[in-house]
């Protein structure tokens, strides 16, 4: 592999900015310099970074990238490729594939599609359903990221409602635990009585109301109990709603933490305002909620009660997309933006850059036990992301998933992300793909 000297960039890592070097070699970090090198050996290649930001690669803790079964939504391929081009390494991939990954045999066979696909380094979780705790038991704590458990019913059905089969996963499970957490019979409910009004034709900013908070609230907070009972390493994803941040404290850093959380993007982008203009192309499960929630979700993230962002990415076809509300699914794609709209909001002031960092990639390493990734250190990883100033547009034309659209569309952005380093091997660089080389499997210090 080429060695390179990443020189005169503004590197954000670890609560600072400072200008700086990065010297890359042999898939690691090989030294970091807070100037430029006296001395520059001439088989590196260097790129001068003209104060650009230098990141750590972000490490996405929940995506669908649909792969098997559902290729034409997306792949490991096309998802991943539309990951790097975003500046994320590293990704977490759902069990509601076809089949579902819910076997030792099953989730061996999805690590040998990522080996062969993949262009950022990759992990998948291990599935439960009401009759799987051997297979769970199983499950390496070392090479797999989690346990996922959907408490509440989604894309692809995995619903795990038996309080019996639930406590002793809660109990047994040897690594961490994922949950998706809505209440289905009170969202069934729900729905029901809006279908009593409307028929088909809900209008989709009912969603929030029909999968509501407190759908979300009660299903979060039985996990939290459980987690509690047993002392299980629980994570909830994709909170949603202010009620929610009730249950978590930022007594203790996220690390150390039994009890962690993550907020995806599109609930701290949109709110249900954007549901007249965007309709089902921001329908979510669970949904996004109204303003006062978003309002609770970003005081949270900033004082630590939210540990990660990441995106839920959920490719659906257009035509799945524009249904009425019954039949429209639920999901969208985010991995090739998800950065960027970070990065925005933090030109914004919502949020610092350091912050962004250190909820994109910092935390998800901690909280997930990564080996030698989420930060920029000598020893490390080269899992690197170098960004430039530049407005630009997102548009179908210049989106990369295979679904071909984005929830972003007209969106005006002012970072890009120009070049993207996984394991020293530089996979993007301005629009261009070296796809020679594959990412790797992430092993985990537990």
């Amino acid at each position: 592999m080429s060695t390179y000297l990443i020189q005169n960039a503004l590197i954000v890592n670890e609560g600072k900015k400072f200008a700086g070097s990065v010297l890359v070699k042999d898939q690691v970090i090989e030294e970091i310099y807070t100037s430029v090198p006296a001395e520059i050996d001439a088989s590196w290649k260097v790129i001068d970074a003209g104060g650009r930001l230098l990141l750590p690669g972000v490490i996405d803790d929940q995506v669908h990238f649909r792969d098997p079964g559902m290729p034409h939504k997306g792949d490991l391929y096309t998802e991943s490729r539309a990951a790097v081009a975003g500046g994320t390494t590293s990704f977490m991939d759902m069990p509601n594939v076809k089949p579902q990954t819910v076997t030792q045999e099953l989730l061996a066979e999805r690590y040998k599609l990522g080996a062969e696909k993949s262009l950022a380094n990759y992990s998948f979780y291990m599935g439960a359903t009401n009759d799987n705790l051997e297979e769970i038991l199983q499950t390496d704590p070392k090479s797999v990221c989690g346990i996922k458990i959907f408490m509440g019913s989604s894309t692809g059905n995995m619903l795990v409602d038996d309080i019996d089969t639930l406590s002793q996963i809660f109990e047994k499970a040897p690594l961490l635990i994922a949950t998706h957490c809505e209440d289905t019979p009170m969202i069934e409910k729900n729905q029901a009585e809006f279908v009593e009004k409307y028929g088909e034709d809900i209008p989709m900013e009912y969603h929030g109301v029909i999968r509501s908070a407190e759908a979300c609230y009660k299903s979060s907070s039985k996990a939290v109990e459980l987690a509690k009972k047993y002392n299980t390493r629980l994570h909830i994803l994709h909170l949603s709603t202010g009620m929610e941040m009730d249950l978590f404290d930022n007594s203790i850093p996220s690390k150390d933490k039994r009890i962690t959380t993550e907020v995806c993007v599109h609930h701290l982008w949109f709110d249900d305002k954007d549901y007249l203009t965007k309709k089902s192309r921001i329908r979510w499960n669970p949904a996004v909620k109204t303003k006062a929630d978003q309002d609770k979700l970003w005081e949270a993230l900033l004082d630590d009660r939210l540990d990660v962002i990441a995106t839920d990415h959920a490719p659906h076809t257009e035509e799945e997309k524009d249904g009425n509300y019954l039949n429209s699914a639920g999901g969208g794609p985010l991995v090739q933006h998800s950065l960027i709209a970070m990065l925005e909001q933090a030109r914004r002031g919502k949020i610092s850059l350091e912050k962004v960092v250190e909820k994109m990639c910092h935390t998800p390493a901690e909280i997930f036990q990564v080996e030698k990734r989420g930060f920029i250190r000598k020893g490390y990883f080269a899992d690197l992301v170098l960004v430039k100033e530049e407005d630009w547009t997102a548009n179908k034309e210049n989106t990369l998933y295979k679904c071909g659209w984005t929830p972003f569309d007209g969106e005006k952005f002012q970072y890009m992300v120009e070049k993207t380093f996984v394991n020293g091997h530089l996979v993007y660089d301005n629009g261009k793909f070296d796809e020679s080389t594959k990412g790797m499997r992430l092993s985990f210090e537990r």
